[in-house]
């Protein structure tokens, strides 16, 4: 990734309510989303421990070195809130809606093709998922969707590649 000439912003406005906003170190209203069964499953496999604060820093400091941390954020009378996030770099993309209100609503999609016209900017020719969980379905589906291939069995579901 060639951040010298391209930087992460810090906004990638994808429509007039939603935008991905850079990981600013202020975290603690994401706590909830961590501290909920289903979305840990979703995110690091069934009987998973649920995050605590330290792990939850430990999570973000992780991410934010590894690639592009952004913050997933909906407007809401007139004000942006974070409803997830979302990491991009070249060998995966883990994605969070932690707003369960915010599921199944098309978000995700919307925030993976943003990342996907980033990747183009950024010179990559393909771009990868790790891992996504066979009882996953539903990022399993918004994934194909936005062009991703199954292209390796994992322990626990596929890895994905998107050829740009």
């Amino acid at each position: 990734m060639d951040i010298s000439q391209n930087p992460q912003p810090d906004y990638i406005n994808i429509d007039e309510t939603l935008r991905l906003r850079k990981f600013d170190n202020k975290y603690a209203f994401a706590l909830e989303w961590y501290k909920n069964r289903e979305t840990v499953d979703l995110v690091d496999g069934k009987n998973s421990s649920l995050y605590d604060n330290d792990k939850l820093a430990r999570m973000y400091n992780y991410l934010n070195n590894k690639g592009e941390l952004y913050f997933i954020e909906v407007k809401k009378c007139d004000k942006f809130i974070p409803i997830g996030d979302v990491t991009f770099w070249h060998e995966d993309m883990p994605i969070v809606i932690g707003d369960k209100d915010y599921r199944r609503r098309g978000i995700g999609l919307k925030v993976i093709k943003a990342l996907i016209e980033r990747a183009k900017l950024l010179g990559f020719h393909e771009i990868y998922v790790a891992e996504i969980y066979s009882y996953n379905i539903g990022s399993e589906k918004t994934f194909e969707k936005a062009g991703f291939k199954k292209y390796k069995r994992t322990e626990n579901g596929y890895s994905y590649a998107l050829n740009l």
